[in-house]
């Protein structure tokens, strides 16, 4: 009997150490990760994002606020996106090759990659849907919560520690008059800060399965009723100049390879 307590003792030692660490086991399966984004090119915008793997199903919970509020008169949309294939880091002010004082995207690009998967409020959720604004969150602060798909290249760097989640779109009022002056890297047609990074943060392996506080259920926070929008500032001669995740693609690998 006594040897059976005895055996018994250090079951019950491990199962309660078990329950003192909530979501050890999901995080040594590697199934959640999470990230801080931090403010990049005078952005006074912060957020954080945490993603719950099950198989290739991402769902995503994302709360951000501080962003640009109008452009135009309209809500700001703010593509975001998974950016994969490079160091899996943000990147510092060196980056900014032409001396503008801004780091654009594809000053950046070496740093975070290409999209691996566009965080969308609804539809295409993959690189395709990079620059589609109409299902981009918009204004100043949003709370974000959706389920995609990711495929394999995604997986594979969100697992490798090198997947980066990247929100562009910048104030003007915040930038250098050079900065105000130029024209977007990616659509020459747009300011600078139509396109540039706002905020960014690398994703790491967590032990929590869920943030703080939750998220929006839907993605919509600010974003309500964007869709019904026919033409959104600058959104609108983005979406014709039919910029796809090619020409990001292209222009990132331009980037990286000069």
């Amino acid at each position: 009997m006594k040897k059976s307590l005895l055996l018994f003792a250090p079951a019950v030692a491990l199962g309660a150490a078990a329950l003192a660490m909530p979501g050890a086991a999901s995080a040594a399966d590697g199934t959640h990760y999470q990230a801080d984004l931090n403010a990049l090119n005078h952005s006074s915008a912060s957020g954080s994002v945490m993603i719950s793997l099950n198989g290739s199903q991402a769902t995503i919970t994302e709360n951000v606020s501080g962003l640009a509020d109008k452009f135009g008169g309209n809500p700001y949309p703010h593509v975001q996106h998974i950016h994969i294939g490079a160091k899996g880091t943000c990147p510092t002010a060196d980056a900014d090759a032409n001396g503008d004082d801004v780091v654009s995207t594809t000053e950046g690009a070496s740093f975070y990659g290409g999209i691996g998967a566009t965080l969308s409020k609804s539809g295409d959720s993959s690189p395709a849907a990079g620059t589609t604004l109409t299902v981009a969150p918009s204004g100043a602060s949003f709370n974000y919560s959706r389920t995609i798909t990711l495929d394999s290249k995604t997986m594979a760097s969100l697992k490798g520690g090198t997947a980066v989640v990247v929100v562009h779109g910048l104030d003007p009022a915040t930038l250098s008059k050079k900065a105000q002056a130029a024209k977007s890297d990616l659509v020459p047609s747009l300011p600078l800060a139509a396109t540039s990074p706002a905020l960014c943060g690398t994703l790491v392996a967590s032990q929590m399965s869920s943030m703080p506080g939750g998220g929006s259920d839907t993605g919509g926070g600010s974003t309500s009723g964007i869709e019904d929008q026919a033409v959104l500032g600058f959104g609108g001669a983005l979406l014709a100049a039919g910029l796809g995740a090619g020409a990001l693609a292209m222009r990132r690998r331009t980037a990286s390879e000069s």
